[in-house]
């Protein structure tokens, strides 16, 4: 009989599964992404339904399987629950969640990526920092961590922006949610984060009927894509009607 292994991390999806069961994807620091089963989560009082939603951040308890593993218990330190009163907060931690999960490996160290996770969603709780400068910290430095940036931005940029770029790549992740900028240079490193989060990861995502829809697409998933363009309706900006991107993505 497998030992029971015990695990650090955060419930990224949570997904109904026959019956009663649950189906979740957890990044874990330890062995990067993986898939437990929780058998009777969703019957009322078990003690697995409360800790098998997304956001639940804490120590699982999991059997390891051929292909997935078994959640036995779960200790959460923390479950975010002050998203739930947040709709847009809430918007921008699924987005945090569905990326964190597209850019995670199974059986790699997830310590990295667990953190900035867990980092960007008690951000989300600080009204200091606005929610879209939030979102394009988190996005550069999950790309610094997976490999895929530039040390500098790709074009000429104010010094503001310059700095906050810098800092965002060397600084600690406890760090990185200290600073706001002044109107002008958040827009500005909005801008140049996208262009560099265009270059490694292409935002246009076709749409399941498409033509070409059949062709794979090195790019975020498409759930990550709708939670984006969720989030940029809430702040006014209008999207192409074909494709998951900016109407202007074309002049990025």
């Amino acid at each position: 009989m497998r030992e029971a292994v015990s695990v650090t991390g955060m419930v990224l999806l949570s997904a109904a599964f026959g019956e009663a069961d649950r189906r979740v994807v957890l990044l874990t620091r330890e062995r990067g992404k993986i898939t437990a089963f929780a058998h009777g989560a969703r019957r009322p009082g078990n003690p697995l339904m409360a800790v098998t939603r997304p956001f639940v951040f804490g120590t699982f308890t999991v059997f390891e399987g051929r292909s997935a593993y078994t959640l036995q218990s779960a200790r959460p330190a923390s479950y975010f629950d002050e998203l739930s009163a947040d709709m847009e907060g809430a918007c921008y931690g699924a987005y945090f969640l569905e990326m964190a999960s597209y850019l995670a490996q199974e059986n790699m160290d997830g310590t990295e990526l667990l953190t900035l996770v867990y980092q960007t969603l008690k951000a989300l709780l600080k009204p200091a920092i606005p929610n879209r400068l939030i979102r394009r910290i988190f996005e550069l430095k999950a790309m610094v961590i997976n490999g895929e940036y530039t040390e500098k931005p790709e074009g000429r940029v104010s010094e503001s922006c310059a700095y906050a770029w810098e800092f965002v790549v060397y600084s600690p992740l406890g760090s990185l949610y200290t600073f706001v900028l002044k109107p002008e240079a958040e827009a500005e490193f909005e801008r140049e984060v996208g262009k560099c989060q265009t270059i490694f990861h292409p935002p246009c995502v076709p749409l399941p009927g498409d033509p070409g829809d059949d062709d794979p697409v090195e790019a975020v998933s498409v759930w990550a894509q709708i939670l984006a363009m969720g989030l940029e309706i809430i702040s006014g900006r209008r999207y192409n009607k074909r494709y998951i991107a900016p109407a202007d993505a074309g002049d990025a």
